[in-house]
């Protein structure tokens, strides 16, 4: 079976927790303190980061390169497009979603006001970039949902608890979210700390 070492309130663990519920496989997800992780993550993971994925002899490590394992070992529903040129261009959004995006989390739970205020608004505009997608269409590749909407779900979900204020023009935007957070997958694959966040 496989196992999951995922942080409780950690975004790229919910990733992946999504993605397993929505496979609606046999897995067991080990809850682990992000402030008081055991010392086997610094063991299975160099960079002593969550999550973990450990299968047999397999261990892996970084959300993106796990969900896409999961989707290959079991590819019902299928979440990463079966085209070569649609595969390539998700991965693209992925990366961009990483750089321009993810990589704001850290400076967003440093707490040092000048470096929050930053990072609140290159994640507000950012955001509003992608408002045009969903005037269009149901999710962020069409009418089918796929790893993108997985990938962006956390960050949405943690607006409020980020201070993130998106204007009247991101309603588009904020109606896709609901309906992401809508997904049974979604509301198993939350923590109670997670659930804490949107209150």
């Amino acid at each position: 079976m496989m196992q999951l070492y995922s942080g409780t309130t950690c975004p790229f663990s919910q990733r992946c927790r999504f993605v397993l519920y929505e496979k609606g496989m046999d897995f067991q997800v080990i809850d682990v303190d992000m402030y008081n992780k055991p010392e086997d993550i610094a063991v299975m993971n160099p960079y002593n980061r969550l999550p973990v994925l450990v299968e047999r002899d397999l261990i892996l490590y970084e959300s993106n390169i796990i969900n896409e394992y999961i989707d290959e070992r079991f590819p019902h529903p299928q979440l990463m497009p079966a085209d070569p040129v649609m595969r390539a261009r998700a991965r693209l959004f992925l990366f961009n979603f990483e750089i321009e995006l993810f990589s704001q989390i850290e400076p967003l739970e440093s707490g040092k006001e000048k470096q929050v205020e930053r990072s609140r608004a290159h994640v507000t505009d950012r955001l509003t970039e992608l408002v045009p997608i969903f005037s269009k269409q149901k999710f962020m590749l069409g009418d089918e949902f796929s790893m993108l909407d997985v990938a962006i779900a956390p960050m949405l979900w943690r607006l409020d608890h980020y201070g993130i204020r998106l204007g009247k023009s991101a309603a588009p935007l904020m109606k896709y979210a609901e309906r992401i957070f809508s997904r049974p997958a979604f509301i198993e694959a939350l923590t109670p700390s997670e659930k804490v966040m949107r209150k």
